[in-house]
């Protein structure tokens, strides 16, 4: 491989908010990150190097935190989704957004949180629903990690062998 380290296209908020205005062009998503021998680029989409990153250019990023309206709830040691706003008796099944019935469940960070991708685990396999229960990717997969790529790239990280991991995007699609 070139590089030692290779990201999705998408923002950098330190370039995005960099004290050099050559600098902040290359915050925006149409370029990736990528590191060889411990210096950071970013490149286009043709894999040409635009930028090497410099110190003096890096900004801060303005983090927002965003409350998530939905959460994990477990009953009787299996998982279901709650929307906190709307949900204070267990005893009420109606209550519940997913009622619980999965041996795991992650709330994926996304910027739609009204219907986050969530990694589920049912009958020792993982995969991919919806706040609606809805199947996004069939539980077909030995792990789906838990890591930023669906928040980047809009991608799953899979395996089915517990070796060997590769993405595929929420179509099921491999890549």
């Amino acid at each position: 491989p070139t590089y030692h380290i290779a990201m999705f296209f998408g923002e950098d908020c330190n370039l995005l908010n960099s004290p050099n205005p050559k600098a902040k062009k290359f915050g925006i998503a149409k370029f990736a990150t990528v590191e060889k021998n411990n210096i950071s680029y970013r490149i286009d989409q043709t894999g040409k190097v635009v930028y090497q990153y410099k110190n003096a250019d890096l900004g801060r990023c303005q983090s927002e935190f965003t409350k998530q309206l939905f959460h994990a709830y477990i009953l009787n040691g299996m998982y279901g989704i709650i929307e906190d706003s709307k949900f204070n008796n267990p005893a009420d099944r109606s209550q519940f957004k997913i009622y619980p019935k999965y041996q795991y469940l992650h709330i994926l960070e996304g910027d739609d949180l009204l219907n986050p991708m969530i990694v589920a685990s049912h009958k020792d396999k993982f995969g991919v629903i919806d706040v609606n229960n809805n199947i996004i990717i069939p539980f077909e997969y030995a792990d789906i990690k838990r890591n930023y790529s669906w928040k980047l790239g809009k991608m799953f990280e899979v395996t089915k062998d517990d070796i060997n991991y590769y993405y595929i995007d929420s179509g099921n699609k491999s890549y």
